[in-house]
């Protein structure tokens, strides 16, 4: 993989033009993604633009997000040529700091569950997971060095951790969804895929302007909180393996490590995050499926027909649960800096009739915490597994700090 930090300390140095940075990319992507599929349209001419601390950056931006100069097509053919007319602001930002937005990435339909055809870098027989596929197969493959996804149930770090990229779902909010097609207004949340976990930080921080996002010289060993989340069922060899790894490593490096139970509050929580997820994507989808409902695909189309009967009375009462679980959070955050758990059930599914599943992604999804994804471990097959790592609402650089650090010690 191509990391962000590093390049960054190469074009500061002179060492590597901006434009010749972002020309590796091109051909990176014309060499690999005949292969591999993770992008929907890209411009073989893209060069270096701009100003600031990504200059020399380029970047894939998943296509539900609008971009001015490539057609946001939200992988459906209901959209097939759609040209927005202006950058959503996440892209906007993106530009004022320097980025070249290099093209497209895949995206399952309406960032929903029907699979693209983009394949995993590592092994091409496996998913490379969604609905963020093109993003997280782009970095994980090495193509560009930093990409944008979404997550409503689990779309940024599960694909992260079947692509071998590391990856924050940052606290909701903390990236503008304004231009993003909308699937659930209280779920949708924008995220970032980088080589490893300087990389997400420096990208943060220079989207967002804010230098607190960086990552201090020698990160403090924190105090750890194994979450197993047993109500989301069973996970595989491959997940509990690396759980433990993390946990063991993390611990021998000096960070305070326990098993943390979870009150009943956020099982429940966890059960109600479909209800909001799907009462508010019979709202924002509502056109398509009234007026384009043979178009829709079809697993899509199917859980909506599944769900219309949801009653507001149903939506608020999963709503009040949800916020008593937010509530809930401050304790558990006194007992510990950061929690860590499984990224995915296992390493990525063979075939590419389901992207995953994203049952161990809601309840955090559904919190607004910010989340990071660590590769961890390659399972038999050259599959890619991770961990993922928690912190308290709208504490992201705490959450990238602890990420460093398990990072680092998952490397001595």
């Amino acid at each position: 993989m191509v990391s962000l930090a590093d390049l960054q300390r190469r074009i500061a140095r002179g060492e590597l033009a901006a434009e010749a940075a972002v020309a590796r990319s091109v051909q990176a992507i014309a060499a690999q993604d005949k292969a591999i599929g993770a992008f929907v349209c890209h411009d073989p001419e893209a060069r270096a633009a701009g100003q600031g601390p990504l200059r020399g950056i380029a970047v894939g931006i998943k296509d539900i997000i609008d971009t001015a100069d490539f057609p946001t097509e939200m992988g459906s053919p209901i959209y097939r040529g759609h040209r927005p007319r202006a950058d959503a602001p996440v892209v906007a930002m993106l530009r004022r700091a320097g980025a070249t937005i290099i093209g497209k990435t895949t995206t399952t339909a309406f960032a929903a569950t029907d699979p693209t055809a983009t394949l995993n870098p590592h092994n091409r027989a496996h998913t490379p997971g969604g609905s963020s596929s093109g993003s997280a197969a782009s970095v994980g493959a090495g193509m560009i060095p930093l990409a944008l996804g979404t997550q409503t149930g689990g779309s940024v770090i599960r694909p992260a951790s079947y692509c071998g990229a590391a990856a924050i779902k940052p606290s909701y909010r903390l990236l503008p969804t304004v231009g993003v097609k909308c699937f659930s207004w209280t779920l949708d949340t924008v995220g970032l895929f980088a080589a490893g976990i300087e990389d997400l930080a420096c990208g943060l921080s220079a989207i967002t302007g804010r230098p607190e996002l960086l990552l201090p010289a020698l990160p403090a060993a924190p105090r750890i909180g194994v979450v197993t989340q047993d109500f989301a069922g069973e996970v595989e060899a491959a997940s509990i393996e690396a759980l433990q790894l993390a946990a063991r490593k993390a611990e021998l490096a000096g960070a305070g490590v326990r098993a943390l139970p979870l009150p009943q509050v956020f099982a429940d929580a966890w059960r109600i995050h479909t209800t909001v997820q799907q009462f508010e994507a019979h709202q924002a989808l509502a056109w398509e499926y009234r007026e384009r409902y043979d178009e829709m695909p079809p697993i899509l189309r199917g859980r909506l027909d599944e769900t219309r009967d949801i009653a507001p009375a149903e939506y608020d009462e999963a709503l009040a649960i949800a916020a008593q679980a937010r509530a809930a959070l401050g304790a558990v955050f006194e007992q510990v800096d950061v929690l860590l758990t499984y990224s995915a059930p296992g390493a990525p599914p063979k075939g590419l009739d389901s992207t995953g599943d994203p049952r161990l992604n809601r309840l955090w999804t559904l919190l607004g915490t910010p989340c990071v994804n660590i590769p961890t471990l390659v399972a038999d097959g050259n599959l890619p597994v991770g961990v993922q790592l928690i912190a308290p609402y709208g504490s992201d650089g705490k959450a990238l700090a602890a990420a460093r650090f398990v990072e680092q010690a998952l490397k001595r």
